[in-house]
């Protein structure tokens, strides 16, 4: 997966896994305004569903004395309603007051949370379920004896009536808290990525649902079986009612709780999936928003571990990549190091500075640095252009490898091209200095040369000598890049006409004369030297 390849990541639409949640880039006082708006408003609706599921069981469909009768009305439409408005006031006081002093802190955008702030927002869940217990609590012991003094028949209809739908309302505003809480959730998991989770989890919320969607409404259809075992008056068209009524709440209720506990348990995968994808597509950039303190919420927060370890490692690659060459870092990641080498057919070119020392010696050392560095810009772009390696910089020198540790279809015609191309570029180019070059090919010993702590890749052998004498001679040379014949006669025939031979020389170090050979003038090849066609086939 090459580094080029990553991308920005795009901004995800529902990061939090719903679009009720807003974007991520909603200011965070807005995002907190949502929050608890959210917050509020699921709970309120589901104790009205509530009280409305339990003013349908006690008045149509448990069995029982009529609950409708005239005896009953300033029961039935004052005092109940009243008692019930109170305690659900009473419940959105509360819990607005604790919502908005214990999330305070997320109205501030780069604000982290205090240990102490992080357990209070992962803490709020439980106290609004306990608060909503404590509220129905409170309707079931002051409403059962309002109806047992009427009727003491009226009891066991009633406590069924407001238990049921008192685990009904308890355990959806758990689940309706998790959900509205999810972008707080996030930046508690955010600062305390090791904090321990403390939610249902995934098996927690399964068993909730089922409690919800089948124990609940089983549980209360076999009480009522025992209660008219037991003597309590029942037709049997009540109770075939009761059985219609409590069968329907399963089927209905528990597929709809199902599909919702699904969701948000399908949503951080989808996340996670979502993120696998672009992954694959070279964007290592992408992170998923850890929101779920379950164990799915554990997967989004082991993929980002996972992929900030894949972005240090393609980087550590890169730079593997930069100092010895991409070619060389391939071969070393896909193959056990070991010291030594091979033989093979390989072409050397290097390329020397003239007059670098009397540059160094009258220029600051940063400008030399930059004069450097825009001169080995040049050589890499040419180098690499043709399919060579630069194997090492010595100062103001380099040296470049064509067919190693890579094999090449003509690394010899690759070397003569790539200094033909430099050689322009440096003429033409706006530099206050000119660099001889070099070139030479023929079998070399390639691979890793040092100990086994400390290692480098290198190429060694006659050919490397011999371009580096050859650079030598180049500087002194009118058109500074010289070959030998044995390279042209190693190059394809396409490459050959660009060069002309010359004089034979015997090289410091060797005992037999090498015949130099120089490249052609424009003129001399038909008045273009075609190097864009050249390069092209090594490109």
């Amino acid at each position: 997966m090459a580094a080029d390849k990553v991308t920005t990541a795009a901004p995800t639409p529902a990061p939090w896994g719903s679009r009720l949640l807003g974007p991520a880039e909603e200011q965070a006082w807005m995002r907190h305004i949502r929050v608890q708006v959210l917050l509020t408003v699921g709970l309120v609706v589901a104790n009205v569903i509530g009280m409305a599921v339990t003013t349908a069981l006690i008045a149509f469909v448990l069995p029982g004395p009529p609950l409708l009768t005239r005896q009953m009305v300033a029961l039935n439409f004052i005092a109940v309603p009243l008692i019930s408005l109170s305690a659900l006031a009473l419940g959105l006081g509360w819990g607005t007051v604790f919502g908005l002093r214990t999330l305070r802190w997320a109205r501030e955008p780069d604000r982290v949370p205090t240990p102490a702030e992080q357990a209070a927002t992962a803490s709020v869940p439980r106290k609004l379920v306990v608060s909503q217990a404590l509220l129905w609590s409170f309707g079931l012991v002051v409403i059962t004896p309002l109806y047992a003094r009427v009727d003491a028949a009226f009891a066991p209809k009633v406590m069924l009536g407001i238990v049921f739908s008192a685990i009904v309302v308890c355990a959806n505003s758990y689940l309706i808290a998790e959900f509205a809480l999810r972008p707080i959730t996030a930046r508690v998991l955010e600062a305390a990525p090791s904090r321990p989770r403390r939610g249902l989890g995934v098996f927690g919320r399964t068993v909730v649902v089922w409690v919800l969607g089948t124990g609940v409404p089983v549980a209360l259809l076999m009480s009522v079986a025992v209660l008219i075992l037991a003597g309590w008056p029942a037709s049997s068209e009540r109770l075939a009612v009761v059985v219609l009524a409590l069968g329907g709440a399963t089927l209905v209720f528990g597929l709809l709780l199902m599909m919702l506990t699904l969701s948000s348990a399908v949503a951080p995968i989808r996340a996670v999936r979502t993120a696998m994808r672009r992954v694959e597509d070279g964007d290592l950039r992408v992170e998923v928003t850890v929101y779920d303190g379950t164990e799915l919420g554990e997967l989004q927060s082991g993929f980002n571990h996972m992929l900030s370890g894949l972005r240090e490692r393609e980087k550590m690659r890169d730079l593997f990549g930069r100092h010895v060459g991409h070619d060389v870092a391939a071969v070393a990641l896909t193959r056990d190091p070991e010291l030594g080498g091979t033989e093979c057919e390989a072409a050397a070119l290097f390329i020397d500075i003239i007059g670098s020392t009397t540059m160094t010696a009258t220029r600051p050392a940063a400008e030399i640095v930059a004069i450097l560095n825009d001169f080995f810009t040049i050589v890499v772009d040419e180098v690499e252009r043709c399919g060579g390696l630069i194997n090492k910089f010595e100062g103001d020198a380099a040296l470049a490898v064509f067919g190693a540790p890579a094999t090449h279809p003509d690394a010899a015609g690759a070397a003569l091209i790539a200094a033909r191309n430099i050689r322009r570029r440096l003429a033409y180019a706006a530099t206050e200095f000119d660099a001889g070059i070099g070139v030479a090919a023929g079998k070399v010993i390639a691979g890793n040369v040092g100990s086994d702590r400390r290692y480098e890749f290198t190429v060694i052998g006659d050919a490397v000598n011999e371009a580096a004498r050859l650079c030598e001679l180049a500087k002194n040379d009118e058109l500074r890049v010289l070959t030998s014949a044995a390279t042209i006669a190693a190059a394809s025939t396409r490459e050959q006409i660009h060069w002309r031979l010359g004089e034979s020389v015997t090289l410091r170090g060797r005992t037999r004369p090498t015949r130099l050979a120089r490249p052609r003038t424009p003129d001399r090849v038909g008045g273009s030297s075609h190097l864009g066609d050249s390069v092209g086939k090594y490109e």
